[in-house]
């Protein structure tokens, strides 16, 4: 672990380094470039040589759905304890979608006007799962259970396969239950083209939702305009701050569960506490050696992890809105919690208190674990209910919120040399 005090040389460049900014490599935009453009041009061909060349897997353009034999084989492969948990995190990330999801309304302006909004769910969009290390069946729920509960008619899932072509049960199991009315086994920045643009297999969508690495990232944000996108969520991250009151096992514990992850991963930890620190460092030690991923947790321990001694927690604050992480797990005094709270304005998602952990929002607890990477979180929020709702303003006038309008419109009117306008409202008060 890199772990800077402020007495440390390398103190005031570590924390420089904490501001960060969500902008790809050159070498990251022009390989998707290219991959988005061979997509393109050459439909399913191009998403089957990918997948030989990055999944080491060869397809044809009819196996890139998951056929229904293959999702009734997964559902008797998964026991019955893992549908059951996949069951207890859908009916929370139902219960937290309804009460952020946005309702129609309407009033009268000063002028008589009524006015209001109307929220209809999209008709058909893309959900990204990624493979790699790990089944992320959790992922599978925390795209498209938002997008069932909101009412979504068509879902359309894509995941990579394994090298013998099939993709793993649990998430073909997850992605039934979340709503997927589609499912195809192809992965990166052409799983996302895909999406994007369609194919010869593949319709387009209206919107893609859904976390993975730099090049999937990418894809989506080149993509903006042929398609609207969620939010830019990359490798996975955790910061923690905390002060003196924090177990230091706990926190251990927080950081390598992150860890695990493995590759990019972002691995930040904040004190005030010396003492903290210190024990910290022992307990991840120490539970890492009892763990199973250690390879996984060496590397980002290594590479990627920052730990930083501050001498108060607004500076701590401070950090965390420069860093903008993606989970932030806050423990500090229960006096403080609330200042502290209120001073945070960045982080994709808050673990406020000793018991609160990131894998419990991950899992189950019903806001969804897609959150902005990177940096990003200074300009997106995580997936939420009110993105799969496609929103249309309306505006109903009678003659005499018209006439009322009028001298107003004529003026703007005038001041813009659009004469058009005002006289398309004129000649309805006449």
């Amino acid at each position: 672990m890199n772990v800077y005090r402020e007495s440390d040389a390398g103190y005031a460049a570590a924390l420089a380094a904490m501001n960060r900014r969500a902008i790809p490599g050159e070498e990251v935009r022009q390989a998707v470039a290219d991959i988005i453009s061979e997509v393109h041009h050459r439909g399913d061909a191009a998403l089957c040589d990918y997948a030989a060349r990055f999944d080491k897997v060869q397809l044809e353009p009819a196996m890139l759905r998951v056929t229904e034999a293959e999702l009734l084989a997964a559902q008797e492969a998964v026991p019955q304890d893992v549908k059951d948990a996949i069951a207890a995190s859908l009916a929370n990330i139902e219960y937290f979608s309804h009460q952020s999801m946005r309702s129609d309304w309407k009033g009268m302006n000063a002028q008589g006007c009524e006015v209001g909004e109307r929220f209809v769910p999209y008709d058909r969009v893309g959900i990204y799962v990624p493979g790699g290390k790990a089944p992320l069946v959790s992922t599978a729920l925390m795209t498209g259970g938002f997008a069932k509960a909101v009412g979504v008619p068509e879902i359309v899932a894509m995941t990579p396969c394994g090298p013998d072509g099939k993709v793993n049960p649990a998430v073909l199991v997850a992605l039934q239950a979340a709503g997927a009315t589609e499912i195809y086994r192809i992965g990166g920045a052409q799983g996302i083209a895909a999406l994007a643009l369609g194919t010869e297999s593949i319709a387009p969508v209206q919107k893609i939702f859904g976390p993975g690495n730099r090049f999937v990232v990418e894809a989506k944000r080149q993509l903006v305009g042929a398609v609207a996108i969620d939010l830019l969520p990359g490798p996975s991250e955790v910061m923690v701050l905390a002060d003196e009151t924090a177990n230091p096992a706990f926190v251990a514990a927080d950081l390598l569960a992150q860890a695990e992850h493995g590759g990019d991963s972002a691995i930040a930890f904040v004190t005030t506490s010396e003492e903290l620190l210190q024990a910290v460092e022992q307990e991840i030690a120490r539970q890492a050696a009892e763990l199973s991923r250690a390879e996984y947790l060496q590397q980002v321990l290594q590479e990627n992890t920052t730990c930083i001694l501050v001498s108060e927690l607004a500076a701590g604050a401070d950090i965390v809105n420069a860093y903008a992480p993606e989970h932030l797990v806050l423990v500090v005094a229960p006096e403080l919690e609330e200042a502290m709270l209120d001073r945070i304005r960045t982080a994709g998602a808050i673990y406020a208190g000793t018991y609160s952990t990131v894998a419990c929002g991950d899992f189950l607890a019903g806001p969804s674990h897609t959150l902005p990477t990177g940096g990003s979180g200074k300009s997106f929020s995580g997936i939420r209910a009110d993105q799969f709702q496609r929103r249309t303003s309306i505006v109903r006038m009678t003659r005499e919120a018209a006439q009322k309008s009028l001298p107003h419109v004529q003026v703007f009117a005038r001041v813009e040399g659009l004469d058009a306008h005002g006289r398309s409202l004129e000649l309805r008060t006449l």
